[in-house]
């Protein structure tokens, strides 16, 4: 009875911290975003390769903690036998890891182009696409009022979405009709990218008998090369006028580390509030 009402906090608690983080990382990546600051702004694209990194350290550091060999040992059994002697096992976490690079600089994107508010709301959709694609790739069915739930956030999407005048909210004035379209089309993809690799990673997950915080590390591998590949295709001329870590400040940085901590409440069950997945 103890320990229920112990799991029970745990999880209401770990809701809560969940709340607070998604809200104040979209305020603060919208900040980061439209802040006037001198000198270029920061490239959202090296953002995600930095936040892939701190993704990879931090799941290495929670394999440490779990194993009781010294670091060494651990990185040399743990590590190398399962990530480098199964890489047919690693290179499943291709698809996933494309796809979660892309919708990182998708919301990156998006909060260059919406308000927070329109945008929070709109992300949300992201929990129709998963519930969509549970169904259909791992068969899960949904109750009534499961499926009314989701009726209802569509509608809420929907009267956000509906026009007014946006003289009567300033943060508005300035996004234009297009700015707003490429906005709200950023959010549509990455919703619907989140959505396919949540539930890609969840079957990954239920077909191995390897750890989530390996199968982190496998994640973040392949998206931070992904990522180094995006940044230099497309912010190569910039990095090198600029350099990798141009118009950072401490904004910047704390939006970066929200990004690598947050998904983590649900990579691990509840079990720890640090990491990602």
């Amino acid at each position: 009875m103890l320990r229920s009402s112990v799991s029970t906090h745990q999880k209401y608690g770990s809701l809560g911290l969940l709340v607070l983080q998604t809200t104040t990382l979209v305020l603060t990546m919208r900040y980061s975003r439209t802040q006037q600051a001198e000198g270029p702004r920061y490239l959202a694209s090296s953002a995600v390769v930095c936040t892939e990194l701190l993704k990879i350290a931090a799941c290495t550091l929670l394999i440490f903690r779990d194993n009781s060999k010294s670091l060494v040992h651990a990185m040399n059994q743990t590590l190398w036998d399962e990530i480098v002697s199964k890489p047919l096992e690693t290179l499943k976490l291709t698809i996933p890891s494309g796809i979660y690079t892309l919708q990182n600089n998708l919301l990156y994107v998006a909060l260059s182009h919406l308000d927070a508010a329109t945008y929070q709301v709109t992300y949300q959709l992201k929990i129709l696409t998963t519930a969509l694609f549970s169904v259909s790739l791992l068969g899960k069915r949904l109750g009534n009022y499961q499926w009314l739930s989701l009726l209802i956030l569509m509608t809420g999407v929907v009267l956000v979405q509906w026009p007014s005048d946006l003289t009567l909210v300033p943060e508005l004035e300035n996004l234009s009709a297009g700015t707003q379209f490429m906005g709200l089309l950023a959010v549509l993809v990455a919703c619907f990218s989140s959505g396919f690799a949540g539930v890609y990673f969840e079957k990954i997950l239920k077909e191995s008998k390897q750890c989530v915080w390996i199968r982190n590390i496998q994640l973040g591998l392949f998206g931070l090369a992904f990522g180094l590949t995006g940044v230099f295709a497309y912010d190569g001329d910039r990095v090198l006028t600029g350099g990798f870590l141009q118009g950072y400040n401490s904004i910047t940085w704390i939006v970066v580390l929200l990004q690598a901590v947050l998904p983590g409440i649900s990579a691990g069950d509840y079990s720890y509030l640090s990491v990602w997945v």
